[in-house]
């Protein structure tokens, strides 16, 4: 136990209120949170994921060695998130900005001990169906394999498979008959045909019930009801429980990181959680002192950024009662670190000036001042809404430099639009059309089981390896995350597609940017400096603004 905690302190974390019960269906109950944690539970094909990829990284399908293992969407999500976010030795996480990851990683968790308890059951059932009657289980697996193998695209069967399964079919029915065995062999040979159809019949009842249960969080999640994670194993009983323990504490990590104020600029991609920056306001002219033969007065840039962030506090505050910004924005002091645009990896800073992912106050107030021009990271003052339920996140960042004797000062807007619509549909019911037995004219729809014969034996197969998750990866295929990964922007669409998202984008770079001037001139004029210039530019800039459009400002045309 004082291993465990040893290493989660070297990390920058000191957990020491000891165990305590995750916070599950809380906050993070959002509309992009249950979306993407709703695909834990999805019974849809694997495929299915690469319509949601975003220009942020595209998810790779590992091929199986075995069709008849391969896990469907929900199975593959629910593992990639868990090993990624939780695994050992894993990399820096991306911030999911409107959402709760923490949130989305506990219902993966909850969705594999569903699925664990339902293995369970399956695997007591192969058990005595199976290993008893083993070759009869091979005969009836490897008809299976053989028909997955020979299917169609579309899910049918090709007319070679059709002819081959009727042959193996026909010679099963006729050895079954005239079997060249007597006594108790004779017996065998045909209990062990039969004994794994009874055994299917009863595994279809446990998959059925548990596919149901699967569906009802998938629609609760969606329609927006509060079910929550169930993660019991994540809550210690006692301090020599350490792999509760540690899942706990690699739950909070995951939680601090998202907190961390530490942002990556990829290049093209914008900031990494933040979305591509859409546009840019710049108002930069010289420092000269207001009165003939008078100084300046000394000042920093963090006296500039000081007072723009006291001054965007009070954003919310209207002279007219007609709605506005509802919600207060957040304003927060950021440390931007430039990454490569084709970066599979990224490092949170480390260091005496860090704790837990955030980079300390003193130091933010350093870079902001000496680390303008050059190499090292930078300094940005960021506004951030976060709108639709969590569906739309608009940054606004805010930067301030002083080179010689010039004053620039930079606003940016990056968007980040709502999750792919993948995540957001529900399940519908398998159903097919059907003709009355006395109206033959007539049809009506029929309801069918959500578990289908073929899915019984997938499960079934795949239940005894689901205690080996790497040999079950290795047989089966797996889902490879996009780096660098974050729940919220690698699925991500972009805003401007929706109408009423895109104003709300660019109607909110006018007040931030007008706030910023307004604080800028402030202590321009407080501290000596001849504003004129600075007037004329700024009324220049809200003239722009007026017009604004997104555009591409990250990809120059050089």
């Amino acid at each position: 136990m004082r291993a465990v905690m040893g290493a989660v302190v070297a990390d920058g974390f000191d957990f020491s209120p000891g165990a305590q019960v995750p916070l599950l269906g809380g906050a993070g109950q959002t509309a992009a949170t249950q979306a993407l944690a709703s695909a834990a539970y999805r019974d849809s094909p694997l495929t299915d994921i690469s319509k949601a990829d975003s220009e942020s990284g595209k998810s790779e399908i590992k091929k199986p060695k075995l069709s008849l293992f391969a896990p469907n969407l929900g199975e593959a999500y629910a593992r990639a998130v868990q090993v990624r976010m939780l695994g050992g030795g894993r990399k820096a996480l991306i911030q999911s900005f409107g959402t709760e990851p923490q949130t989305v990683v506990e219902h993966c968790l909850s969705a594999t001990r569903v699925r664990k308890q339902r293995d369970a059951k399956l695997t007591l059932l192969m058990v005595l169906f199976g290993l008893l009657f083993l070759p009869g289980v091979l005969l009836w697996l490897g008809g299976f394999q053989l028909k997955k193998m020979l299917s169609k695209d579309k899910g049918g069967v090709s007319l070679l498979g059709t002819v081959l399964l009727l042959v193996l079919g026909g010679t099963a029915v006729f050895f079954m008959i005239k079997l060249p065995l007597t006594g108790f062999w004779a017996l065998y040979a045909r209990v062990m045909l039969i004994a794994p159809v009874i055994g299917w019949w009863w595994a279809k009842q446990i998959c059925e019930k548990t596919a149901v249960m699967m569906r009802d969080a998938w629609q609760s999640l969606l329609d927006g009801g509060g079910v929550a994670a169930k993660i019991p194993e994540a809550v210690p009983q006692d301090p020599n429980e350490i792999a509760a323990e540690t899942l706990r504490q690699n739950l909070a990590k995951v939680s601090a990181e998202q907190r961390s104020n530490v942002v990556f600029y990829a290049g093209p991609k914008g900031i990494l959680g933040m979305g591509t920056r859409w546009g840019s306001w710049q108002l930069a002219e010289e420092l000269r002192p207001a009165q003939e033969g008078s100084e300046i007065h000394p000042f920093r840039s963090w006296d500039v950024i000081r007072v723009i962030h006291d001054r965007l506090r009070l954003l919310e505050r209207s002279p007219l009662h007609t709605g506005g910004f509802q919600q207060p924005p957040s304003v927060r002091h950021w440390i931007v670190s430039p990454v490569g645009e084709k970066a599979a990896a990224v490092a949170h800073p480390e260091g005496t000036e860090v704790e837990a992912f955030q980079v300390r106050g003193h130091e933010i107030e350093r870079i902001c001042n000496e680390q303008q021009f050059g190499s090292g990271n930078r300094h940005y003052l960021g506004v951030q809404f976060v709108l639709w339920d969590g569906q739309l996140v608009i940054t606004l960042m805010i930067t301030v430099t002083v080179l010689h004797e010039t004053l620039r000062i930079e606003v940016t807007g990056h968007a980040l639009g709502p999750v792919n619509a993948l995540f957001t549909t529900k399940p519908e019911p398998k159903t097919k059309d059907v003709a009355k037995v006395v109206r033959f004219w007539e049809t009506k729809t029929q309801t069918l089981p959500l578990i289908e014969p073929g899915e019984v034996v997938r499960l079934a197969a795949r239940a005894p390896l689901t205690w080996f998750p790497p040999v079950l990866d290795f047989l089966g295929g797996k889902l490879v995350l996009p780096e660098p990964f974050g729940l919220r922007h690698v699925w991500a669409d972009k805003p401007w597609r929706h109408r009423f998202m895109a104003d709300d984008a660019l109607r909110a770079a006018t007040p931030v940017l007008r706030t910023v001037h307004a604080a800028a001139m402030s202590v321009l004029k407080e501290n000596g400096v001849d504003t004129e210039r600075f007037d004329n530019r700024s009324l220049v800039l809200s003239g722009m603004i007026q017009g604004v459009e997104p555009s591409k400002a990250d990809e120059y045309n050089a």
